[in-house]
């Protein structure tokens, strides 16, 4: 319900028939709306951070194409599972700023870890890995949140590996 109508539009309605269960069984564990969007902001953080720790070295050559693909597979992965909250984060519709900074920090782990191994590889078109990093990560975030939630060839599945082959080249300085 949330991926639908957006975190501010969702009412514990919408949310208790999308879920088909009772307001009973939502009260049981969640006081409001808010607090159920806390726990799946945890979730996803959680998620985030573990995918970013993920991130094997990527290397010019195949081993580094194979190692990137897998993991871009898992950030559409997660992002498929988590994107309702992503883009509450993104819109800034949370309840709260530490919700933000929790997204935000999850986020940034992901980019450091792109960093890193932009870093470890010093591809010789990249003469700034922070910039290049945070250039990454907004292009793979925008690829998982047009596949997932617009009208777009496929399943976005069969996306992954022409964009690894992008990134590869462009990034990691892998041979055309």
């Amino acid at each position: 319900m949330l991926a639908q109508r957006g975190y501010q539009a969702a009412r514990v309605d919408d949310i208790v028939r999308a879920a088909h269960t009772s307001h009973g069984t939502f009260y049981l564990y969640f006081a409001n709306k808010e607090e159920l969007f806390v726990a799946l902001a945890l979730d996803c953080a959680r998620d985030m951070t573990t995918l970013a720790s993920e991130l094997g070295p990527v290397d010019a050559g195949p081993a580094g194409l194979d190692e990137l693909t897998a993991w871009l597979a898992r950030f559409l992965a997660t992002y498929r599972h988590h994107g309702a909250v992503i883009r509450a984060w993104a819109e800034d519709q949370g309840p709260g700023r530490g919700l933000a900074r929790l997204g935000g920090s999850a986020f940034g782990d992901i980019a450091a870890s792109l960093v890193a191994r932009i870093r470890e590889t010093r591809p010789a078109p990249v003469t700034t890995p922070d910039l290049a990093g945070a250039a990454l990560l907004a292009m793979v975030e925008r690829f998982a949140d047009f596949v997932t939630t617009r009208a777009s060839p496929g399943d976005g599945d069969d996306g992954v590996a022409p964009l690894a082959v992008m990134v590869h080249r462009g990034f990691f300085g892998a041979p055309a």
